[in-house]
């Protein structure tokens, strides 16, 4: 059996993407990219387990998406990381951001930004098993089943 290709690479394999250095991208850019792979997995995970209308998912989707779950999220995987996890968490915590979360605070909205980069950058480097890892164990430590 052929090996399958992840979709990242049929994605650059597709739309013919140069190879980049990921770690020269910006942790806003990172955060960016991250904020919609860890949205996919979330969405995937709701619809997989129940079929409903849009509104009924969306409502489920949310409270696990949001900038104080996601800040949560990092405090209690921040043990987990591997030193150069941790840097770039913290390169996108600490970015300059020129927008806010409507519902969030400050600290939270940097650490869930932070938060995001490291999704970004671990789905850039096409580590989906480290993503998958830290999200399900994140969800574990918070207690929060989807």
């Amino acid at each position: 059996m052929a090996e399958s290709l992840s979709l990242l690479a049929k994605i650059k394999e597709t739309f013919a993407v140069k190879e980049v250095d990921v770690r020269a991208y910006s942790p806003l850019t990172l955060a960016y990219i991250g904020d919609a792979v860890y949205d996919i997995i979330i969405r995937t995970v709701v619809v997989e387990r129940a079929n409903q209308a849009a509104n009924v998912l969306h409502k489920k989707t949310s409270s696990y998406v949001k900038a104080q779950t996601q800040a949560a999220m990092i405090e209690a995987l921040l043990p987990e990381l591997t030193s150069d996890e941790e840097a770039v968490y913290k390169r996108g915590r600490n970015a300059k951001s020129y927008t806010t979360a409507k519902n969030a605070s400050i600290a939270d909205y940097r650490k869930a930004t932070g938060f995001e980069a490291l999704v970004g950058f671990l789905y850039l480097m096409d580590d989906t098993d480290r993503i998958l890892h830290l999200v399900k164990t994140g969800l574990a430590k918070l207690e929060m089943e989807l």
